[in-house]
């Protein structure tokens, strides 16, 4: 019996507002996939810090891309296909993310349709006046680097149809499937 490749961990990524705890809630459960917000992983001090106005700097984020590059390694070793929600905004941040089956979805979207969504949101600790040190702080994935690009101009739902179709992602228990990488 051929050995069927390895699912990738996907790290969906892009700037507050792009839709990737919504795309990512709806590609686990159409893949029957783990799935964990990267946002549920930020240590206190860095919510209380986006909470009151202020954008994270490096030194906040490391220690919070060490718990999500942890949560990744933890899931490719063991061969289990995962999601999980990270803004990955910059190169370096990334870096310490990738690893081998690890794949990266670049939510993308303009400043305005990404503004609209936010000014809608509600619950959410990243208040709408940070948008602007997100898209500064973005680096948009290159051709080094394991990525898709998806235009948020879509249903969450045709997203995630997507990312499966492109990335030729199986649910769990599927047998049939290829590796994207």
């Amino acid at each position: 019996m051929a050995k069927t490749a390895q699912q990738p961990v996907l790290v969906i990524m892009g700037v507050s507002g792009s839709g990737k705890s919504t795309v990512a809630g709806v590609l686990a459960g159409k893949l029957g996939w783990d799935l964990a917000e990267g946002d549920d992983l930020h240590p206190e001090a860095n919510v209380a810090k986006m909470q009151s106005g202020q954008a994270l700097g490096d030194e906040d984020r490391w220690p919070w891309l060490g718990i999500i590059a942890d949560w990744i390694r933890e899931r490719t070793a063991a061969g289990t296909p995962a999601i999980i929600t990270c803004s990955a905004l910059k190169k370096k941040y990334r870096d310490v993310l990738r690893g081998e089956n690890v794949v990266f979805v670049f939510l993308q979207g303009s400043k305005d349709r990404i503004s609209d969504r936010l000014a809608s949101r509600h619950g959410h600790f990243m208040p709408p006046s940070l948008l602007e040190s997100q898209f500064e702080a973005l680096e948009e994935p290159t051709d080094d680097e394991n990525y898709i690009s998806l235009c948020v101009s879509a249903s969450p739902a045709e997203e995630a149809d997507e990312v499966i179709e492109r990335l030729s992602l199986r649910p769990v228990g599927s047998a049939s499937g290829v590796n994207p990488a």
